[in-house]
């Protein structure tokens, strides 16, 4: 095995100092564990395509031998994206919208991700000297296509940066606020929301799956789409439905029947086996179905629903634990989110009992917030207008898109901290709020 040089400017003593640290074993095994550099018996050799910068701050970071005893955890930029849309589905953003990766290659090694709500130089400038090849951001850089990079706006230098520097771009933007644990449920939390449900729910997104099962492999095929993610509804999971029957076939010449014989007609004691599923979800519980079952060719019918999602959609709406009078609650408002200032309809003079709230632009939701019984609505910002409509209806409140959505840390910090605890995750100290006040 060639050891890699990290730096070539340090060929003599940055590699020296490790091995003489970790140790000649340690040092190159980790390096290989962590895939930059490979065995010259395969024709390869050297740093491989994660480039100088991610070794060296690879070796930084683990900052002791990896050994048989102690094997290090990797992953790829690909595994933290994968752990953000498995709560954060793709599929829930708005036609609209342009979240999922903008620039760079998810394939290579994850060396630290810096989280913010919009992507600045400052941002990426800060991604560098942390050492993090990857950057989250709620907001996406790039809504329009680019058709020149000369570096005249910030949008075509963050890009020229990102590249430069190896930087992988990514962001989750209006499925981060559709999805169920998304952002907005992150704010319903602050405020001990219960009985909550979004306040424009998703359609088109739920599919229902009918297939047929021989009696006695019933179990072990809805175990299988159970695991892949069907059968879940809301706060419930394991849901299905099944009920027994006849079914009939006949094997024709090339077919590997599991019963029956080919040429003559079988009778076999079935269930008609169905269960919900995300859409989004379909290949993945296909490809289960396929497995568990054990027909050369199960019969499966999908079905797109027309149902509403009873928990992914836009914004949320639930009840308070106690009621609150309304100078109270906008004082509460403020405290939580840090606030000198908000601004907020007329007064109603009335208890507020039940909450609704969407991050952002949301104010177009008012009615569908004074529909569910919502006394105050909660959201980034508004038109003029707004402020009279909904103002008979309920008491509105603003306090700013950006204040209502850098939650959206939180919220990635959460996701990527569960799954990997020991990976280096920062948020952004640079200031990416485009709105200032004297």
């Amino acid at each position: 095995m060639e050891l890699a040089r990290v730096f070539t400017g340090f060929r003599g003593v940055f590699p020296s100092f490790f091995r003489a640290f970790l140790g000649e074993e340690a040092f190159g095994g980790s390096l290989q564990a962590a895939g930059l550099i490979r065995d010259t018996e395969t024709g390869t050799s050297g740093i491989t395509a994660c480039g100088r910068t991610d070794a060296i701050h690879y070796l930084w970071r683990i900052g002791k031998p990896i050994g048989a005893q102690r094997p290090i955890r990797t992953m790829t930029i690909q595994e933290i994206i994968d752990t953000i849309e498995a709560v954060c589905p793709r599929a829930y953003q708005e036609n609209y919208d342009n979240s999922g990766v903008q620039v760079g290659d998810t394939r290579r090694m994850a060396t630290g991700a810096l989280l913010c709500v919009d992507v600045t130089e400052a941002v990426l400038e800060e991604a560098i000297r942390l050492g993090c090849n990857l950057v989250i951001a709620h907001h996406p850089l790039l809504f329009k296509p680019l058709k020149r990079l000369t570096g005249s706006s910030f949008i075509e230098r963050c890009v020229q940066m990102a590249v430069r520097h190896d930087l992988v771009l990514y962001a989750a933007h209006t499925n981060a606020d559709n999805a169920p644990q998304g952002l907005n449920a992150v704010l319903a939390e602050r405020f001990g929301l219960t009985q909550t449900q979004p306040l424009e729910p998703l359609q088109g997104q739920l599919m229902e799956l009918v297939t047929f099962v021989p009696s006695e492999h019933t179990e072990a095929v809805r175990q299988a789409l159970w695991r892949a993610g069907a059968g879940r509804l809301g706060s419930y999971d394991c849901c299905s439905y099944s009920h027994s029957g006849v079914g009939t076939f006949r094997a024709g010449a090339g077919a590997n029947p599991f019963v029956g014989t080919i040429g003559e007609l079988h009778r076999e004691e079935e269930e008609r086996l169905s269960v919900i599923l995300p859409a989004y979800r379909q290949g993945a519980v296909m490809q289960a179905l396929r497995t568990a079952h054990p027909y050369e060719l199960p019969a499966v019918s999908l079905i797109p629903l027309a149902n509403e999602h009873p928990t992914a959609g836009g914004g949320i709406v639930g009840d308070l634990p106690e009621a609150m009078s309304e100078r109270e609650m906008l004082l509460h408002i403020k405290e939580v989110f840090g606030l000198k200032v908000l601004a907020h309809s007329a007064w109603r003079e009335r208890p507020v009992k039940r909450m609704a709230i969407c991050g952002g632009s949301g104010a177009f939701m008012w009615k569908q917030a004074a529909q569910l019984g919502a006394d105050l609505f909660l959201t980034g910002e508004a038109k003029y207008n707004d402020y009279f409509d909904a103002g008979e209806h309920l008491l509105l409140v603003t306090i700013g898109h950006y204040e209502s959505e850098e939650v959206a840390n939180e919220l990635f910090m959460r996701i990527i901290s569960q799954k990997f605890p020991t990976f280096a995750t920062h948020r952004t100290t640079a200031g990416t709020n485009p709105i200032n006040y004297l």
